[in-house]
């Protein structure tokens, strides 16, 4: 009868009881909201409970990790039966340039309807562009800046956004190594590349130029996004920059946008360490010449072996494509 009772003591502990509730791992490079839709929880009031849920496994990052068993919410029943309707409503895209595993877009949020992105990935094809080192591997610009703009139009399009990704690679997909494989495959939208600078940017311009005449009449908001990796000396660490073009008062309003959604960040998750990324006007040919408001992002250092920390972890690659989005978000409801 003693023992009768303990177990039914135990049975009525909360511990024991959230022992109990369906749990799962993410896959390589998922963020949180596509491993709620998958597992069949959509929508912000999943994602917040989940976050609560999961309070010391997430350590304060709204982000997953590999191999790490996470608690789901429970679901309500009127979610499991709307689950397949949502699905056949257009509730996920399809992009194979994310690679196989992460092809499938689920549209989880609207804080970007009605915006439209162009987002390009700075040298490509023949120009690798800056070159780092971490003992025999090198670090190509290219490759990094590259990996941060899938993962940033992903997260772009979970938010109902419309996304043109103007550097493409069809073989390379989002990757979670840390040393990225350098390749000349990379095209402007199914063109080849030019090696000469100027020709180099006036395509990427061009392509972009040409959609936007055509997207203005759909959406009342496009912004040309230009991800770069800065190279200078090995000691320089150096914060995360953004430029606009100069005399753009929208492009300014941008770059400050996101730039305080990186120190706010930065604070959150670096408590003390600071953060000096700062915003100016810049002379930049891409700048200038792409006619939707544009910006352009140095991410880093290169040759840095702190910054380097940056690229090579997925982890944070995938807090950068995060954060820009979370930046691009508070400008358009601005």
């Amino acid at each position: 009868m003693i023992r009768l009772l303990f177990i039914l003591f135990l049975l009525a502990m909360p511990g024991f009881l959230s022992a109990q509730q369906a749990t799962a791992t993410p896959r390589r490079g998922e963020g949180i909201s596509t491993f709620l839709e998958r597992n069949g929880r959509p929508g912000r009031a999943y994602y917040n409970e989940f976050l609560k849920l999961n309070k010391k496994r997430l350590k304060g990052k709204k982000e997953l990790m590999y191999g790490v068993r996470y608690v789901l919410p429970p679901r309500r029943d009127k979610d499991e039966a709307s689950a397949k309707e949502r699905r056949g409503k257009g509730g996920t895209l399809h992009e194979p340039l994310f690679g196989r595993k992460l092809d499938d877009v689920q549209v989880t949020g609207n804080r970007l309807k009605g915006a439209c992105f162009y987002v390009v990935s700075g040298h490509g094809g023949p120009d690798p562009g800056a070159i780092g080192r971490v003992g025999r591997h090198e670090l190509h610009e290219d490759e990094y800046a590259y990996d941060v703009a899938l993962r940033l139009a992903r997260n772009l399009m979970q938010e109902g956004a419309e996304v043109r990704i103007i550097i493409q690679d069809k073989k390379d997909g989002i990757r979670n190594d840390r040393y990225l494989n350098n390749s000349k495959r990379e095209t402007c939208m199914g063109d080849p590349i030019p090696l000469g600078q100027v020709a180099r940017l006036q395509q990427r311009c061009d392509k972009i130029n040409a959609l936007y005449a055509k997207d203005r009449k759909k959406y009342k908001y496009c912004r040309s996004i230009f991800l770069h990796v800065d190279s200078r000396g090995k000691r320089a660490q150096v914060d995360v920059f953004f430029y606009h073009a100069d005399g753009s008062k929208y492009g300014r309003r941008l770059a400050r946008n996101v730039r305080d959604v990186f120190e706010q960040k930065y604070h959150q998750h670096q408590p003390g360490r600071g953060f000096e990324g700062s915003v100016s006007a810049r002379n930049l040919y891409v700048l200038n010449k792409s006619t939707p408001v544009a910006l352009f992002v140095e991410l880093g250092n290169i040759q840095n072996t702190f910054d380097q920390r940056r690229f090579v972890l997925s982890d944070n690659r995938q807090a950068l494509a995060n954060w820009l989005m979370e930046g691009l978000v508070k400008d358009y409801r601005n």
